[in-house]
C-alpha cells in the first residue's frame, strides 16, 4: 500500500488512491455503462449511461471510503493511531499502527464499517423507494443511481460481516472470542483459520465459475479468496511477531561502534575505504564532534557514478533533522514498524541529538528467529 496518490485528508487522516484502484474504477464504470444501465434502462441515451456510470462509480467508492473512515474515527477515539486510508483494487484499508488494546475496542472499531455500509444502503434504497419508478428522465436518473448504490452498499455490509479474519466480521468474531476466553492469541488463531477456510472456499468457487464459462466472476472470486487467505495467515503471523518483540528495546540489538565519516570525504573514497573495506551499508557523518547526518549505500546509488570522485558525502547524506530515527528505549515493535513503513534497511538510534547506535533490519529478523526458536510454540 505504499504506492499511491494522495487525495487529501479527512478528520486528520491521510487519504490515498493506490494505483490498482484505477483498474477497479474503470471496470466498475465499464460494467455499469456497458451492461447494467443499457439492460435496465434501454431508453437512455449514451451520454446518460456514461454520466450515470461515472457518478455511480464515484459515489460507490465514496461509500467505501466512508466505510473505512468510520473504522478509523472509532479507532482514533479508542487511542489507536491511524497512518492513513488507501483505496485499492479490492476495496479500502485503514493503516493502523497498533492493535486494539481490549476486546471491546476491537468490537466497536470492527462493527463501525459494516454498520456504516448497511446504513448507507438503507439511505440509498430509501431514496429509490421514495422516488419509485418515475418516467421523467431527471428523476429516473437519480432513482437508478440510488437503486444500484442501495443494493451494493447492503451487499458490502453483509459481505464484510462474514466471520473470516481479517474481514470486519472476522474481527467482530475475534473480539467476541477474545472477550469470552481472555486469550488474544487463541482468538486470533481461531479467527484466522476460519478466514483461511473462507478464502479457500472463495478460490474453489472461483475455479468452478471459470470452468462453467463465467470467467469474470470466477477470476474475481478467486482473487478475493486469495487475498482473504493471505491476509488471514499474515495477520496471525504479525501477532506472533509482535509478541516475540514485546518487552525488548532498540538498545538490546543496536550496533554501538558506529564509524563516522567526514562530510568533505568524496563518495569514491567512502565506497573504497569504508563501504567495501568494512561491508557496512551506512555511516554517520560527523564534523567537529557533531553528527550532521547519515549516508547509506542507497544514498550513494542516487549519485551518478561519474561524479563519485568529485561529489562530497555532504551532498549525498540525509541531514540529521530529516532522518527516521528511534530512541534507545524504543520498543522493538516500533523499530520494526519504522523500518517497514519507511522501506529502509537500517535506522539510527539517537539520544541527545547524537547517533549512539544503528539497528539494521537483519538484526531485528535474527532476533525474531532466535526468540522463536527459544520460545517454541506461542502461548495461547
Amino acid at each position: 500500500m505504499r504506492g499511491g496518490i494522495s487525495i487529501g485528508k479527512a478528520f486528520g487522516i491521510q487519504l490515498k488512491l493506490h494505483y490498482s484502484w484505477f483498474i477497479i474504477f474503470a471496470l466498475v464504470t465499464w460494467t455499469l455503462v456497458g451492461s447494467y444501465y443499457p439492460v435496465t434502462y434501454p431508453n437512455w441515451t449514451l451520454s446518460m449511461k456514461i454520466a450515470a456510470g461515472l457518478i455511480t462509480s464515484l459515489l460507490f467508492f465514496g461509500s467505501v471510503l466512508f466505510h473505512e473512515l468510520m473504522h478509523s474515527i472509532v479507532a482514533i477515539h479508542e487511542g489507536i493511531p491511524i497512518q492513513g486510508i488507501t483505496l485499492f483494487i479490492l476495496g479500502g484499508v485503514s493503516e493502523m499502527t497498533d492493535e486494539p488494546k481490549t476486546a471491546k475496542d476491537e468490537f466497536r472499531m470492527a462493527i463501525a464499517g459494516p454498520g456504516t455500509s448497511l446504513i448507507l444502503g438503507g439511505i440509498f434504497w430509501g431514496i429509490y423507494s421514495a422516488l419509485g419508478k418515475p418516467t421523467e428522465n431527471p428523476l429516473q436518473f437519480i432513482s437508478a443511481i440510488a437503486r444500484w448504490l442501495g443494493y451494493i452498499n447492503l451487499a458490502l455490509g453483509v459481505f464484510n460481516l462474514i466471520p473470516g479474519f481479517p474481514l470486519d466480521g472476522g474481527r467482530v468474531f475475534r473480539s467476541l472470542l477474545w472477550w469470552r476466553t481472555g486469550k488474544l492469541h487463541r482468538a486470533t488463531k481461531i479467527a484466522s483459520n476460519i478466514g483461511r477456510v473462507i478464502g479457500y472456499l472463495f478460490i474453489l468457487g472461483g475455479i468452478y465459475l471459470i470452468f462453467t464459462n463465467n470467467w469474470l466472476n470466477g477470476i474475481w472470486f478467486a482473487l478475493i479468496g486469495w487475498f482473504l487467505e493471505s491476509a488471514a495467515a499474515g495477520s496471525y503471523r504479525q501477532l506472533i511477531l509482535q509478541d516475540l518483540l514485546k518487552g525488548h528495546v532498540a538498545s538490546e540489538i543496536m550496533t554501538r561502534d558506529c564509524q563516522t565519516v567526514s562530510p568533505d570525504l568524496t563518495i569514491e573514497r567512502l565506497v573504497n575505504e569504508y563501504v567495501l573495506a568494512t561491508g557496512r551499508r551506512c555511516f554517520p557523518v560527523s564534523e567537529g564532534g557533531r553528527v550532521e547526518g547519515l549516508v547509506t549505500v542507497s544514498d550513494v546509488q542516487r549519485v551518478p557514478r561519474d561524479q563519485w570522485n568529485v561529489k562530497p558525502v555532504r551532498d549525498a547524506m540525509t541531514p540529521l533533522e530529516k532522518l527516521k530515527s528511534v530512541k534507545p528505549d524504543e520498543d522493538l515493535n516500533t523499530v520494526m514498524k519504522t523500518l517497514t513503513q519507511n522501506d529502509i534497511n537500517q535506522v539510527p538510534v539517537i539520544q541527545d541529538k547524537n547517533i549512539v547506535g544503528m539497528v539494521a533490519r537483519d538484526s531485528v529478523l535474527n532476533f525474531i528467529n532466535l526468540r522463536a526458536q527459544l520460545a517454541g510454540d506461542p502461548k495461547e
